[in-house]
């Protein structure tokens, strides 16, 4: 057996990540998971590792977190993301799919469906409305995602948000 090895790194305060993502929705509403007490959400994924396709990370993570298979359907997005979290300074590299899961998963508007520990830490998916004010209002990151939910591309689009950018321009403004 080898040892896995995510693709993340930390140097200093900065940390590089490479993630991937699920875009799952049912009837209007999106799969969103909020470890913890973490202050937001994330559309359920996780970190891709050493030789491992994008598409299969994310089969085996949400294998690993929903305990069920997922069909990834269509690349939506490639982001690059800059963001403090947790006093570090992050370089994340997103690519995100549109999933299809297969067999039964519950489903209930707005309430926690499905909870299950991951790492040594409690995860808890809810299916929130695809409202951007709805995906806003939870938190959803990162912080362009709201908006992109409710209008997904025909084809996959390379996207960089940098609000390391952002909060230095608000300083200098």
């Amino acid at each position: 057996m080898t040892t896995r090895q995510p693709l993340t790194y930390r140097t200093g305060e900065d940390r590089f990540n490479y993630r991937v993502a699920a875009v799952i929705m049912r009837d209007s509403h999106v799969l969103v998971c909020r470890e913890e007490d973490d202050p937001y959400v994330l559309l359920p994924g996780g970190r891709v590792e050493m030789h491992e396709p994008s598409p299969v990370a994310l089969r085996r993570e949400l294998n690993e977190e929903l305990r069920c298979d997922g069909q990834v359907e269509a690349h939506l997005f490639t982001a690059e993301d800059f963001f403090h979290r947790d006093g570090e300074r992050f370089h994340e590299i997103g690519v995100y799919y549109s999933v299809m899961l297969t067999g039964t998963f519950p489903f209930a508007a707005g309430e926690t469906v499905f909870e299950t520990v991951d790492e040594g830490k409690v995860l808890r998916f809810t299916w929130l409305r695809n409202d951007p004010a709805v995906l806003a209002a939870a938190n959803l990151l990162p912080v362009w995602l709201p908006q992109r939910l409710n209008d997904l591309p025909a084809r996959p689009e390379h996207l960089i948000s940098s609000e390391i950018q952002a909060e230095a321009r608000e300083r200098a403004g």
